[in-house]
């Protein structure tokens, strides 16, 4: 047997003039792609080299048969100079497919760079596989390595027939992800393709991040609360697309958002970029939809889950290359009854309580949504001008109060959007891009307690109410009407094209009406204290200067941030009169970003910022329905600071390694937090407090990629400082509710070629731990009267088998949470769903 390798170059496209592979033509600018006049004309590039190759066998069948070939790849190589993935451009059959990609996903390159930085990069190679005894001097001959610079026509036509070379420019520079993680911001960047083809929605796959803490009260669809370095609920802003999410008609959650309609997350702890034009306390997750606006392309997925639970999204685009014309549409769907296994305490037939399992009856989601958009992408007046429409709806029935003390059977709350955004990008010269969106938004909030029943566990009506309302006497039926219109304004100017010097603008303005109705106080004539209007106009704007130093090895960020927000409400007083409120606050921001390049496989960065948080509608006004208003609230201040350190190692026969380590500090004022009263919530300041935390993470991929173990931990210390006030007594000790340590792990194997050439089974499992907390302050009480949640420890194993060709991406999983079926609680003592088997299925075209 002789086998014989081939390398056609693969050129790293310009940053300024990228070109799409095999067609020649420039890609899609995304919206972050910097302007000509500001990319360096000729920067330093080196080519990937191999430095590792592995022979394949001969196909049995085809050496029986006599057969030769050669069979053309397209390697995807990333920043490690790992192989991603093998594709076999012209498929020829007889067993050299398998083998040549299957030797081919273990080869290994030195990266490919940019301005001595490494960069992604595409390889198209051809294995020939030649029989033993022809032409053996040249099959002794290694597999050459990738030149640093193209060859040229010369020295091809002047290489033996074996090597022939066709010289290939591909698309290669840095992706988003990549920009995201070698600047100087403090962000993480998780990317989602994994995520998509598992049942994981958005929450489960941010909670597996260090630093970031996922709770729920419940099952899909309830109430979550995110957490980044200690600091939750409206301290942590989300966007998708650079809109804050709320906006976009996916309502203020993020965990409910269809993992497929994403395609990565970036977190940004703390120190968060005045491109948002957003004030943020503890850190913002953007949500990164799909940018590749070529051609036409479909995608689905379907999920079948325990407790009945269904979801299902759709996606299309179409791009008409002639004129620029882009279509795209989005849905999705999702029902669940939640109708899983909790431990209660019910009285017996002696009138005791009991412990005893029953099923929960009134917890059902369901949820839909739709948007399309329509615009022109690529042309000389625009890069991007696009309109989009959507409206979503959502219904979740209330099972229990936040204590779960209190079953209910008909309380239900809903939610409805639908709105409009213009977006418009274009660059200019000399060296200056702007961005640009506006939109409106309605949103109608509704909720229903009209049952003439109380319930127990079992889901029986016990006895007759003698007025309506299972949460309060009387019953609600309310509804909350919010017209939301927004502008974000971002501009960027870099002095000299190609230069180190850039300098930023962001204006942001806000505006929010609400208005609402109370029908049952109506329908007894009674003052209805929700007919008033109220309204929020805020401010928001920022100044950013970006510094490169050092050949790009050290970078800085500076900014200022300047806050501004108007309240109007008229409060109902006891007299029957409504009182006219209104507050106006004001505030500044400074915040800086460093990032320091100490080798290609390490990297320091260190940031602080003094963030401001100006109080939310929903806040502020309640949102007519288990939230009271607080119209007292004041802006929430904080010194935030961050350090990490993270190594990423060059290419090593024993396979791949990658660690971050860092720590930070949150020195908080004014401190908003969710808290209860009884049957309902409300929004309280706590004067002061303090965060303190480290978090790390370590990974290992093998040779090959056959096998990947990921760990990571966090530990935080959540402290209330106030000296005065409701809390003064409780100084020093730690915020209630709140997990202090979590950890996550992860092991991943993978097996190619099973039933047909380029094929994947991958088998994943994870596991995730949760340290005890307390329920209440840790000064009240006796030690063995304190409540608390006890240590959690739960396992999932996720089995999914993937078909891939040059257009299609197949996957089917079956996914196990939970495994050993523990109970699991998050916050306010509400049980979580125990075991789930779910299957998915999902298809990109």
């Amino acid at each position: 047997m002789a086998l014989l390798s081939s390398v056609c170059f693969s050129g790293l496209a310009y940053a300024g003039q990228p070109q799409t592979e095999g067609t020649g033509t420039p890609p899609p600018k995304t919206e972050e792609a910097p302007s000509p006049a500001a990319v360096p004309a000729e920067p330093i590039i080196e080519l990937p080299k191999l430095i590792h190759s592995v022979e394949a066998p001969y196909p049995p069948e085809a050496e029986r048969a006599q057969l030769e070939a050669n069979v053309r790849l397209r390697l995807r190589v990333d920043t490690q100079g790992q192989v991603t993935q093998a594709e076999v451009l012209e498929p020829v059959g007889h067993g050299f497919d398998e083998a040549a990609r299957t030797a081919a996903l273990q080869f290994r390159f030195t990266p490919a760079k940019r301005n001595g930085v490494a960069a992604p990069a595409r390889v198209t190679y051809t294995y020939v596989f030649q029989l033993p005894g022809r032409s053996k001097a040249v099959a002794a001959t290694p597999p050459p390595a990738l030149s640093s610079a193209p060859r040229t026509a010369a020295s091809q036509d002047e290489a033996p027939a074996e090597y022939q070379e066709d010289v290939e420019v591909t698309a290669v520079g840095e992706t988003r992800a990549e920009r995201r993680r070698k600047s100087a911001e403090a962000v993480q960047v998780i990317e989602l393709e994994q995520a998509s083809m598992e049942s994981a929605d958005l929450g489960t796959a941010l909670a597996r991040t260090e630093g970031v803490d996922v709770r729920r009260a419940g099952g899909l669809g309830s109430t979550a609360r995110i957490s980044i370095a200690g600091l939750s609920d409206d301290q942590v802003r989300f966007f998708i697309d650079g809109v804050p999410l709320e906006f976009a008609g996916y309502g203020p959650g993020l965990a409910n958002v269809p993992v497929n309609l994403v395609q990565q997350m970036e977190v940004y702890q703390g120190v968060v970029p005045i491109r948002f034009g957003a004030d943020v306390l503890g850190g913002a997750v953007e949500l990164v939809t799909d940018q590749d606006v070529r051609g036409t392309g479909v995608s689905g997925s379907y999920e079948l889950a325990s407790f009945d639970t269904h979801r299902f999204t759709a996606s299309a685009r179409h791009l008409q290359e002639s004129t620029g014309l882009l279509v795209r549409a989005h849905g999705f769907y999702d029902d669940a009854r939640n109708n899983y296994p909790i431990n209660v305490e019910v009285p017996n037939d002696l009138g005791k309580l009991a412990p005893v399992e029953v099923r929960r009856f009134h917890d059902g989601y369901r949820a839909g949504g739709a948007s399309i958009e329509a615009g022109f992408v690529d042309q000389p007046w625009a890069r991007r001008l696009l309109v989009r429409g959507f409206i979503n709806a959502a219904g979740r029935d209330v099972q229990n109060d936040p204590n779960m003390e209190s079953p209910y059977g008909e309380v239900t709350s809903a939610e409805g959007s639908a709105g409009a955004t213009l977006r418009y990008s274009q660059s200019h010269e000399p060296g200056i891009t702007v961005d640009a969106v506006g939109g409106y938004t309605f949103r109608r909030n509704r909720f229903l307690d009209l049952g003439t029943c109380a319930y127990d566990w079992y889901g029986r009506c016990f006895t007759t109410l003698p007025q309506p309302g299972e949460i309060s006497e009387g019953g609600v039926e309310r509804y909350i009407n919010q017209h939301t219109a927004f502008a974000r304004l971002h501009a960027a100017w870099t002095p000299v094209p190609g230069g180190a010097h850039t300098l930023r603008l962001a204006v942001s303005p806000t505006f929010v009406s609400r208005s609402g109705e109370d029908r049952r106080l109506q329908a007894i004539n009674v003052l209805d204290p929700l007919s008033e209007g109220r309204g929020v106009t805020s401010l928001v704007t920022g100044v950013e200067y970006q510094a490169d130093a050092f050949d790009g090895r050290l970078q800085n960020i500076a900014f200022v941030k300047d806050y501004l927000q108007d309240v109007r409400a008229q409060k109902l007083l006891p007299s029957a009169e409504f009182l006219d409120l209104g507050r106006t606050a004001h505030e500044f921001g400074v915040g800086d970003s460093l990032r320091f390049r100490l080798g290609s496989t390490l990297s320091a960065k260190a940031s602080y910022e003094w963030a401001t948080r100006l109080p939310r509608p929903d806040e502020l006004f309640g949102d007519g329905l288990l939230i009271a208003d607080s119209l007292d609230l004041q802006p929430e201040t904080s010194h935030n600071f961050n350090l990490g350190l993270g190594y990423a190692s060059e290419p090593t026969p024993a396979g791949g390694f990658r660690a971050n380590v860092g720590g930070f500090a949150r020195l908080a004022e004014q401190l908003i937090f969710l808290t209860a009263r009884g049957s309902y919530y409300a929004y309280e300041n706590v004067v002061a407090a303090r965060s303190l935390g480290v978090l790390g993470a370590a990974g290992w991929t093998s040779p090959g990629r056959y096998l990947s173990l990921d760990g990571n931990a966090s530990w935080q210390d959540l402290r209330n400082t106030s000296t005065e006030g409701r809390y003064a007594d409780f100084n020093g000790q730690r915020l209630p509710n709140r997990p202090y340590l979590t950890a996550n792990g992860s092991a991943q194997g993978r097996l190619t070629g099973m039933l047909r050439f380029q094929d994947e089974l991958l088998v994943t499992w994870r596991t995730r731990y949760v340290d005890s907390f307390l329920l209440a302050w840790e000064g009240v009480g006796s030690q063995d009267s304190k409540l608390r949640i006890d240590s959690q420890l739960t396992h999932a194993l996720a089995l999914t088998y993937v078909i891939r060709d040059m257009t299609t991406r197949l996957s089917w999983t079956l996914d196990f949470q939970n495994i050993t079926n523990a109970q699991t609680f998050d916050f306010y003592g509400v049980q979580r769903p125990g075991r789930i088997i779910a299957a998915k299925f999902t298809l990109e075209r």
